[in-house]
């Protein structure tokens, strides 16, 4: 396996994780990078939502945007919401 997916298999875990913990609750995706990296949070953003985006096409996950789901060909601008299925 290379690193790439090992990253991508651990922030996939980590944003199942945060929605079980959620309990039906939304997130934003910066809170699962600063769960995992505190001091380094904002190097891992892009790779969140391109994991994120990637389990919304797998209909694991819901993605929100001003509480309509978003585009789901394209990563979104601006601030989003998670939410488990």
């Amino acid at each position: 396996m290379k690193m790439e997916e090992k990253a991508e298999n651990i922030l996939e875990m980590a944003i199942l994780e945060m929605g079980r913990m959620r309990k039906g609750g939304t997130f934003c995706p910066s809170e699962v990078v600063r769960w995992m990296y505190p001091q380094d949070w904002r190097f891992f953003m892009d790779d969140v939502k391109e994991v994120m985006m990637k389990l919304y096409r797998e209909g694991k996950i819901t993605v929100f945007q001003k509480n309509n789901p978003v585009d789901i060909h394209s990563i979104p601008k601006g601030p989003v919401r998670i939410k488990l299925k």
